[in-house]
Formats: structure tokens, sequence, C-alpha cells
């Protein structure tokens, strides 16, 4: 392999080792954008043929060959820089947290809400046959109000 292929093939090499593909792949949801992960990591693990130059310069001649073959082994593959990322870490790590509080808090009144429901379909089976006196025990406050209301003499009209 020529000089800036192996400069290519090591770049992409070292790229492809800093990707999370399980991370990333787990993130898919549709088949269809699974079919085009698993390409593009196919395509991003394959390694580029190495050039022939001698096949070409057999069939093109050695001028033009030696021209192309020297401006591909000029090539510079620039080193990404991340200037994004440090810019939206902290807005995402500070989502990330606020979305776990926001998780719990939806447990927590999840939870309420199933007791709630619970209660309701437990007093529901109960309703036809209940006294006054069992209802009241599970809600003092309406016994209190009614007291009140009968000690003020207030019937409702």
């Amino acid at each position: 392999m020529s000089g800036a292929g192996k400069k290519i093939a090591d770049v992409a090499v070292k790229a492809s080792k800093g990707i999370d593909w399980d991370g990333m792949a787990k993130l898919l949801v549709t088949e269809e954008a699974r079919k085009e992960f698993a390409t593009l990591r196919r395509a991003f693990d394959e390694e580029p043929e190495p050039i022939d130059w001698e096949y070409y310069r057999k069939g093109i001649g050695p001028r033009l060959v030696d021209m192309y073959k020297e401006a591909y082994d000029s090539i510079q593959i620039p080193k990404f820089v991340d200037t994004v990322t440090p810019q939206y870490k902290p807005k995402f790590d500070a989502l990330v947290v606020e979305l776990k509080e926001a998780e719990q808090k939806s447990l927590k009144e999840s939870e309420r809400l199933d007791k709630e429901i619970a209660e309701v379909q437990e007093m529901k089976l109960k309703i036809s046959t209940m006294t006054a006196n069992e209802y009241f025990e599970k809600h003092p406050e309406l016994k209190k109000k009614f007291d009140d209301e009968i000690r003020n003499d207030y019937w409702g009209y």
C-alpha cells in the first residue's frame, strides 16, 4: 500500500475504534435504520483496496499515473477537532439530571395513583353494603364537614 493509502487506512481504523457501534445500535428503532446502520458499519470496517499503480502505469502510461500517485500521496487528512461537544456536554448533563429527577417524580406519582385506583376499586366493591360510619372512617374530613353543617344548622338549602 502506498504512503497516502496507508495513512487513509490508518486514520479510518483509528476513527472506527473510537466509535461506540454497539451503543449507537441500541438507539435505532426501525428495521430500516438497523439495515442502514449495518451497511455503514461494514463500509467503515472494510479497509480500502490498495491502488495497484503498476497496473495503471501499463495501461495508461507512467507519466500520468505518476502525477496522480504524487497527488494521492500528498493528501493530508486533517485531524478532527471536536469543538461542539464541549459546548453542549454541560447542557446535556444538566438535562440528564433533570430527566432523572422527573423520572423519580413520575414514578412516585404513578405509585400514588396506583394506590388511589386500588382504593377506588375497593370502595366500588364495598359501597353497596357500606354503612355511613364505615365510609366516614375512611374519610374523616367529610364526617367533620357534615358534623359542622349539622351543628350550624345548615342543611344545604
